[in-house]
């Protein structure tokens, strides 16, 4: 016997179209209606109309924005999650039934910078292998700016990097969402002092990364640092966020470090922990590449392959989080 719930979303499954359900993906991957049109090569007024029809069928608002400001509602979240979970089941069925994948062959050139650490990037990794054993994968560490400038002149498939500015020519996704805090290390006065407050920083030396200038990817720990009126001096600078961290261990000031690169440092207390306890700044590394760069097999294969990672995996997941 069928009840009036079950003929409801009997109703909806033959209804929704897949294609809404792609172009909201998209949607909330870009965070922008433009973007997403960009990428989806359609006209704004077409992405647009593609979201009310997918709000209508389903009954739901599920993106919130107002002016610059893009927020999904809670429906949206859940929408997108399970959205990414069909998309990804749908990508592994084409690879399995695609005997092919193996006989795949050319060279992947990646642009990363350093201590990309994500137990599902390296799963990634690990599963383009084992399906495409003949695909050769260049890794290249480089700053942001470096990374940027390379793709720009179309000389790698692909980059994972800071960008705080879009570029009109890159496809710009987020691929990891960081949070940066303040971390003191074994050998500074600070550490291990409970009750603290950031007025207790003010007049603290810090190191600093080579990219906290001003509009520079790393911007944001420095606007921090001037809006709460920091006079410590800045003692040393590296643009290596390991060299950054050993630096802030071995005491030579307090420093800014991503949370989850540092979790076993505290947990071995090599670090320690410094207000404010919510952290200082959002700084996300993207996945880019070019626009109008003609892939190869091997090339696409790869896109296509993170692609669906990043549909299956919430960006919290992304991190490994514990």
């Amino acid at each position: 016997m069928t009840t009036p719930r079950t003929e409801a979303a009997r109703f909806l499954h033959d209804r929704l179209d897949w294609n809404l359900l792609r172009t909201f993906l998209v949607i909330m991957q870009e965070r922008s209606v433009s973007r997403a049109a960009a990428r989806l090569y359609l006209t704004q007024p077409a992405v647009s109309l593609a979201l009310k029809r997918l709000e209508d069928t389903l009954g739901r608002t599920l993106i919130q924005r107002h002016g610059t400001v893009f927020r999904p509602t809670r429906a949206g979240e859940e929408v997108y999650r399970l959205a990414g979970e069909i998309y990804g089941q749908m990508s592994r069925l084409e690879t399995e039934l695609d005997d092919r994948s193996g006989d795949i062959t050319g060279t992947v050139r990646l642009l990363t910078v350093s201590r990309m650490d994500s137990p599902v990037y390296d799963e990634f990794l690990a599963d383009f292998h084992r399906a495409h054993p003949r695909v050769d994968l260049q890794i290249e560490v480089m700053r942001s700016s470096e990374i940027v400038s390379s793709l720009l002149r179309n000389t790698a498939t692909a980059g994972l990097a800071l960008c705080r500015t879009p570029q009109d020519k890159l496809e710009q996704r987020c691929f990891l969402h960081q949070r940066y805090a303040i971390f003191c290390g074994r050998h500074h006065r600070l550490f291990g002092r409970q009750g603290l407050t950031v007025a207790d920083l003010l007049e603290e030396n810090f190191v600093s990364f080579t990219t906290e200038q001003l509009g520079d990817s790393l911007s944001p720990l420095a606007v921090f640092r001037d809006q709460q009126g920091f006079t410590g001096r800045i003692v040393a600078v590296s643009s290596s966020l390991d060299e950054i961290r050993r630096l802030i261990f071995a005491g030579y000031g307090i420093g800014c470090l991503p949370e989850h690169i540092v979790r076993d440092d505290l947990l071995q207390q090599r670090l320690w922990r410094l207000p404010p306890d919510e952290g200082i700044a959002d700084v996300d590394i993207h996945l880019l590449q070019r626009r109008s760069r003609k892939m190869t097999i091997a090339e696409q294969a790869f896109l296509d392959g993170i692609e669906r990672t990043m549909q299956r995996y919430s960006l919290a997941e992304r991190l490994g989080g514990r």
